[in-house]
């Protein structure tokens, strides 16, 4: 059986490249086209993509259809069948004008991989995010131990996760001269931290509580005092693990580098979560709960935008889009509120009253002046 095709091969190393450096898509994003023309390739048997006809397309719909996902053994969900098709789409309309493949197929047969309307719509349809509250991560936090190193970094990382609400990439590489506790600030430098789209930013610990900022202060104290780390240092470190007597692997203390990935944090959070017996969540969700709270406290389109810069969005835009609809018990008791007509005036009328108030008063100061 054919394992690969040359002539794919090298047309898809081109086509890498250009996602990569002229499109300037992250290598998530090109490993998930990679895995979506694996799929392709593993269906046709890797035939050459030359010989690409639009039936080819209609039958790969119908057999990604029946397809059943590793770890659930469900079939495919309408969002994977969506963005397989959507990666494989934009592979065959960018192929569609290169030398030796546009007299073969042309730009719109590629649309044959688009699904029905409905299932496009079911696919990305967006559904209501949660995250926690203040009070289930406070809950967390304080149900951690901190006896040995590890378990005090554990509890350092939620914590700063909620003073912060920095993405789980800008925790596994923070360093230490990232954060100045003197200006309660963090410095999101892109150069050194994994930031989203390689953005750097300032963000001043949200007003959460002074005892998350006590936990975080300390653990900064004990990796520079006791453990005598540099500026230079990962904030939180890696979990060292060394060869034991029996020849076992085992866990002996923190390791002087950064993390490899987010993935050991995500961990942490879940184990956090399950031992206090809340369900989990995880560090990106820390972000919805920020943005709740921040739609509490400020008062002022500028207190917002300063909140939602906090985050690192620089549009506020970005913050009420992504994190800020109504849940839904909280839209049901808006509109049951609007049933009962308003006691009092409304702002648009108390506005429209107080210009008319100012209106008049420039207009008697004017039949003053001129009498005088």
């Amino acid at each position: 059986m054919t394992k690969h095709n040359a002539n794919n091969e090298r047309i898809k190393r081109s086509y890498f490249a250009y996602l990569k450096e002229a499109r300037r898509y992250s290598e998530a994003t090109v490993d998930a086209t990679a895995k979506a023309l694996d799929r392709f390739e593993t269906y046709t048997k890797c035939r050459d993509f030359k010989a690409f006809h639009f039936e080819q397309a209609i039958a790969f719909k119908k057999h990604l259809t029946e397809q059943k996902a590793i770890r659930s053994k469900n079939v495919l969900s309408k969002a994977t069948l969506h963005s397989t098709l959507v990666q494989i789409k934009r592979f065959f309309q960018w192929l569609s004008d290169k030398p030796g493949y546009k007299s073969r197929f042309r730009y719109s047969d590629a649309d044959y991989f688009n699904l029905s309307e409905k299932d496009a719509r079911v696919a990305t349809a967006k559904r209501e995010q949660t995250g926690p509250t203040l009070e289930q991560i406070k809950h967390v936090i304080t149900s951690m131990p901190s006896g040995t190193d590890i378990e005090q970094r554990n509890r350092a990382l939620i914590a700063f996760a909620l003073i912060t609400g920095a993405r789980d990439g800008a925790l596994a590489s923070m360093k230490l001269k990232h954060v100045d506790l003197n200006a309660n600030c963090v410095h999101q430098d892109a150069r050194e931290v994994k930031t989203k789209f390689s953005k750097s930013f300032s963000t001043f610990f949200f007003p959460v509580g002074a005892e998350i900022r006590a936990i975080v202060a300390s653990w900064i104290a004990y990796l520079r005092d006791q453990k005598l780390w540099g500026n230079d240092d990962p904030l939180f470190p890696s979990t060292e693990v060394t060869l034991g007597e029996n020849l076992q692997f085992k866990v002996s203390g923190l390791q002087r580098g950064h993390w490899s990935s987010a993935s050991p944090i995500r961990t942490i959070f879940r184990e956090a979560f399950n031992s206090a017996g809340l369900p989990y969540f995880n560090p990106h969700s820390f972000r919805k709960t920020l943005v709740k709270i921040g739609e509490e406290l400020c008062r002022t389109p500028e207190e917002f935008k300063a909140w939602s810069q906090n985050l690192g969005h620089e549009a506020t835009l970005t913050t009420f889009l992504s994190y800020g609809e109504v849940a839904h018990r909280r839209q049901g008791e808006i509109i049951q509120g609007l049933t009962t007509p308003p006691t009092g005036k409304s702002t648009l009328d108390a506005l429209a009253e107080a210009v008319a108030k100012k209106l008049w008063a420039q207009e008697e100061s004017k039949s003053k002046t001129a009498v005088s």
